[in-house]
């Protein structure tokens, strides 16, 4: 067994958090999903966003909204240079999380089922296994997460082409911001994953944890709203209702909270893994 130090570890992980990202381009099944979510976003795009995005435009619109909701609810969306990204960004925060649930569910339960981490543990270490999967799902979500923007500036220069400029920037920092808020989703995956059967399972596991979660915020919001309060931050995702009327680098002032989230999950899966009789 190849001993477990620091530098053949990180080589480890990163071959690990290659290979899966390869699963996804060279294996069949992984390219039929690979179109399926491009088919889904294509449709997004063309409709939702393109369709929105010409509303968003209009000073009627404006009005319609700052009278229905208040002047300061969403007034940074309004300040977008470009409205098809300004879109994407709301769609973006939730969608994305929603994809992270179903894309990340297969980290470590196809594994178990197949009985072969006893074969990948004599190979390199659980920390290698358990980091290198998580990052291999976070490159894949990287992957995706690229080509919707990118297509997204697309549709924004092809109504105007000197939008190209503010399109890739503001582009840039919606990818860093819904980076960080897949982390805690994946981290989250990872130990539904080792402790589920199979992929199924580990969504179902996912939705219950969350629907049960929101129910129970619900009722205690109801009886002790401070405490309800605390509990939102402790749930991933909380924050993405806050996120909406923000941009740019204003986004990035809810960052800590998933990134922190995403510590604690990963801490609490790598020690789960390293104890746990896989």
């Amino acid at each position: 067994m190849e001993p477990h130090t620091t530098p053949s570890m990180v080589k480890n992980t990163l071959i690990l958090a290659k290979f899966e990202l390869k699963k996804l381009l060279f294996n069949p099944r992984g390219l039929i999903s690979l179109f399926a979510f491009a088919l889904v976003w294509l449709l997004i795009l063309l409709y939702p966003v393109r369709s929105a995005s010409s509303f968003l435009l209009t000073e009627e619109f404006k009005l319609l909204i700052s009278a229905a909701f208040g002047e300061s609810s969403i007034n940074e969306l309004f300040k977008w240079e470009v409205a098809e990204m300004a879109i994407f960004w709301i769609a973006a925060l939730y969608l994305f999380p929603l994809f992270s649930i179903f894309v990340s569910a297969d980290q470590f339960s196809s594994d178990k089922h197949r009985g072969t981490f006893r074969f990948l543990t004599l190979r390199t270490g659980r920390d290698s296994i358990f980091f290198g999967r998580f990052t291999g799902h976070m490159l894949i979500q990287s992957l995706l997460l690229i080509l919707t923007i990118l297509a997204t500036v697309i549709l924004a220069i092809s109504r105007d082409m000197s939008l190209l400029l503010s399109a890739l920037t503001s582009g840039a920092l919606v990818f860093i911001n819904v980076f960080i808020i897949l982390l805690p989703y994946t981290a989250m995956m990872a130990i539904l994953s080792l402790y589920a059967n199979t992929a199924r399972q580990a969504t179902i596991y996912a939705i219950l944890f969350w629907a049960i979660s929101a129910i129970i915020i619900a009722i205690i919001n109801s009886q002790l709203p401070s405490l309800a309060e605390l509990l939102q931050w402790v749930l991933p995702g909380a924050q993405l209702s806050m996120m909406i009327n923000t941009q740019g680098l204003g986004s990035l002032a809810y960052a800590p909270i998933p990134l922190i989230q995403a510590a604690v999950l990963l801490f609490l899966g790598r020690n789960y893994m390293k104890r746990s009789s896989l």
